[in-house]
C-alpha cells in the first residue's frame, strides 16, 4: 500500500454566543479545526484532526509513495519534520485510522485493547460564580458523570477555590474534582507571568483541604524541583501535567525525576499516539497514571481516545463539556455527524468501526 495524496481540510465554525476559557485572552467567536485525509492507492482513506498542520504544504512530499502502515517509520518522519516546523500529530492519527481499516480492527486495540470504554471528567473551561458551579455538578451527577475539572485562574485564585468548595458541598463525594491552574503554557500575545512558588504552594494546600483529585498544571513545565516540592507538600493529591510537551525525552525525564503523579500528553497536539503509548508504558512500569489532555475537537478526542483505551488509562478521560460557558459537544464535535456523549453511567465508549470509526459531517 502506497500514500498517493495527503489532503489537508481547514472548517470553521462560529460560536454565538462566545465561548469564555478561561486560558483565553478574549472570548472566542469562531472555532477553526483542521482535517487531514491520508488517501492510498488501495482506495483507504484514514482521517485525523488536532494541531493546525500549519506549514505541512513544504514537506507532503516526504510522505507521498511511502508506505501508510510503516507507523514507526511514519513517526519517525513526522518528527524529523516537526524540528524544523510544526506538530504534525493529526497526519500520525489518520495513518492509524488507516492502519485499522485494513487490520478490520478499531485502533484502540491495536493500542493494547485493556478496555473499550473510560469514565469521563467534565472538563468545564470557563469561571462561574460558586453557586452556578453547584448547579452544574448536580447535573453532572444526574447524568452519571463521576468526576468534574474545575478552572481556577492564577489571577482570580479566591474565586476558584469558592466553586471547587461550593461544587464539594453541594454534591459531597459523589464527583471527584480535579482542578486546574494553567500554569505550564500561554496562548499567543499572552505575556502574564506564572504565579510564584510560594503562592502555588499556599493555594494547593487549600485545594487540597477539598479532597481534589489532583491539581494540574500548577507551575511551568521546567520546574521540576517545584513538582516535586508540591506532592512532598501534599501526599494525598495528585499533581498532574504535560499535556503539551511534545518530547518524548523531554516527558520521560519528568517521569525518571518521580516529578508527576499524572502524565497528559495531547496525542494530537503534543506527542503524537506511538510515543504516547511509550510514554504511558514507562508511567505505569512506575505506578503512576496517564490520561491525555483531549480540548481540540471530536476527531481529536477519538483519537485521544482510542489510545487511552488501548493502554487503559486513568482513572478518567478527559470530556470538554461546559454549557456555562459556551462549551458543549454540539460545538466541539462540529466535524462529526453526531457529537460524542458518555453513556448513562458515565462511560465514552470506543467506537467498535474499524479504525478511529470517525463519521464525518
Amino acid at each position: 500500500m502506497k500514500i498517493t495524496d495527503i489532503r489537508v481540510e481547514h472548517r470553521e465554525t462560529v460560536l454565538d454566543p462566545p465561548c469564555h476559557a478561561a486560558w483565553d485572552p478574549e472570548p472566542r467567536t469562531r472555532f477553526a479545526a483542521t482535517i487531514v485525509h491520508v488517501e492510498t492507492d488501495e482506495g483507504v482513506v484514514g482521517v485525523g484532526s488536532g494541531d493546525t498542520m500549519a506549514g505541512f504544504d513544504a514537506y507532503r512530499e516526504l510522505f507521498l509513495g511511502s508506505d501508510p502502515l510503516a507507523t514507526e517509520v511514519q513517526v519517525r518522519r513526522i518528527e524529523s519534520v516537526g524540528f524544523h516546523a510544526g506538530r504534525f500529530w493529526p497526519l500520525e492519527a489518520a495513518l492509524w485510522d488507516v492502519v485499522g481499516q485494513v487490520a478490520g480492527l478499531p485502533v484502540a486495540t491495536l493500542f493494547g485493547g485493556v478496555t473499550d470504554r473510560l469514565p469521563v471528567y467534565a472538563s468545564w473551561c470557563s469561571e462561574q460564580p460558586p453557586g452556578r458551579r453547584a448547579e452544574d455538578a448536580h447535573r453532572l451527577v444526574d447524568e452519571g458523570i463521576r468526576a468534574v475539572k474545575i478552572r481556577a485562574h492564577p489571577q482570580r485564585l479566591r474565586a476558584g477555590v469558592a466553586a471547587v468548595a461550593a461544587v464539594r458541598e453541594a454534591v459531597g463525594d459523589h464527583l471527584d474534582i480535579m482542578v486546574d491552574l494553567n500554569q505550564a503554557w500561554r496562548m499567543p500575545g499572552d505575556v502574564t507571568e506564572p504565579l510564584e512558588l510560594r503562592d502555588v504552594r499556599r493555594v494547593v494546600r487549600q485545594l487540597a483541604e477539598y479532597d481534589v483529585a489532583w491539581v494540574e498544571e500548577p507551575l511551568p513545565y521546567a520546574d521540576v524541583e517545584g513538582h516535586r516540592l508540591l506532592r512532598a507538600d501534599n501526599p494525598g493529591l495528585r499533581i498532574a501535567a504535560g499535556e503539551m510537551l511534545d518530547s518524548l525525552p523531554e516527558t520521560l525525564a519528568l517521569v525518571e525525576a518521580d516529578a508527576l503523579d499524572v502524565y497528559q500528553a495531547d496525542v494530537v497536539l503534543a506527542l503524537g499516539m506511538t510515543r504516547a503509548r511509550q510514554l504511558a508504558e514507562a508511567v505505569r512500569a512506575r505506578h503512576r497514571r496517564f490520561t491525555p489532555h483531549t480540548w481540540t475537537n471530536g476527531l481529536g478526542l477519538l483519537a485521544n481516545l482510542h489510545v487511552a483505551a488501548g493502554v487503559g488509562a486513568g482513572p478518567y478521560l478527559e470530556f470538554p463539556d461546559d454549557p456555562a460557558g459556551g462549551w458543549t459537544p454540539e460545538r466541539r464535535d462540529f466535524l462529526l455527524a453526531e457529537p460524542l456523549r458518555p453513556d448513562p453511567d458515565g462511560m465514552l465508549v470506543v467506537p467498535d468501526a474499524p479504525g478511529l470509526g470517525a463519521v464525518l459531517a
